[in-house]
């Protein structure tokens, strides 16, 4: 599809928009209006958050055909929300309004172009619940660290998520950032000149398309480093791995933060880290909130 996000989405919007529409008739499979928006306000609320996460698209990830959106978008964007601390009800929203998106896409490829196309961002459910659950919403807010997160990583039963851990905690990387990795991204090693140690270097992509090096330890380096000897590609499945962190978190008398808690964790120890340097309090603000692919040093104070 071509046009501006506006355009777009107002196309999309014709999908499933029936002004009027009876209940009966919208939750009735056999019913044309099965799953149509009856109600012009929630219309244009979807279409906002829409409008929202298409600009986001284009500026994140380069994307201007939205007929190309997949689950890796919806997923992505998900997390970039949670990372500021929406509401409960808002972040709600945003999911409902991508599950609308999901029935829009498929009735645009089957009415206009006449073909079936697969689209399934269930994903946003999973990350819904996981935040609600967990409390990453700003009426809940608390610190998310975990107490003795080496005993946590060590009670993980896949040694592939106790890797992923590892990076997370070691490096401060999004959890986009651990679940698919291939050998070009790793970089050798370099001098971490806060710590005076040497450390390996992974090339993620993380938050939208936000790219950059996470620091881990050379053991850490190394296993990954063997690991993508023997296979094209370290990957881990995404709903698998909250449910190891939580099972290790029960084994660990923790609450159960996610992976989010470990990026916590990380950003803790770097502040210190960036203090026993010798950098002022608003420097090592702004150089982790870049190190975890922020922009704003102000956003490293949620961590604290």
């Amino acid at each position: 599809m071509r046009g501006s996000v506006y355009y777009q989405s107002a196309q999309l919007a014709k999908q499933i928009f029936e002004a009027g529409a009876k209940k009966e008739d919208r939750i009735n499979p056999n019913n044309p209006h099965f799953q149509k928006v009856a109600s012009f306000k929630t219309m244009e609320s979807y279409r906002n958050i829409w409008n929202n996460f298409f600009n986001y698209l284009q500026e994140h990830w380069s994307i201007k055909d939205f007929e190309k959106i997949s689950a890796e978008h919806i997923a992505a964007y998900m997390d970039y929300k949670i990372e500021y601390y929406p509401s409960k009800q808002y972040l709600e929203k945003i999911s409902a309004a991508l599950g609308k998106l999901e029935i829009a896409l498929k009735r645009f490829a089957k009415n206009i172009h006449g073909v079936e196309k697969e689209y399934d961002f269930s994903i946003r459910q999973t990350i819904l619940d996981e935040a609600r659950d967990l409390k990453y919403v700003v009426n809940n807010y608390h610190n998310r660290a975990y107490r003795k997160p080496e005993l946590l990583i060590h009670n993980f039963k896949n040694p592939l998520h106790q890797l992923a851990a590892k990076i997370q905690h070691e490096g401060g990387a999004r959890i986009e950032g651990v679940a698919l990795i291939k050998t070009e991204q790793l970089l050798g090693t370099k001098q971490d000149n806060i710590t005076n140690t040497q450390k390996g270097i992974i090339f993620t992509k993380e938050k939208g398309g936000k790219e950059g090096e996470v620091l881990v330890s050379l053991n850490t380096y190394n296993e990954l480093q063997n690991y993508l000897l023997q296979n094209p590609k370290f990957k881990i499945n995404r709903q698998a791995y909250y449910e190891d962190i939580k099972q290790a978190a029960l084994l660990s008398n923790e609450t159960p933060e996610a992976s989010h808690g470990l990026r916590w964790n990380f950003a803790k120890r770097r502040m210190f880290e960036y203090a026993q340097a010798g950098y002022g309090y608003e420097e090592s603000l702004q150089q982790v909130s870049y190190e975890m692919k922020h922009n704003r040093a102000s956003i490293t104070l949620h961590y604290l």
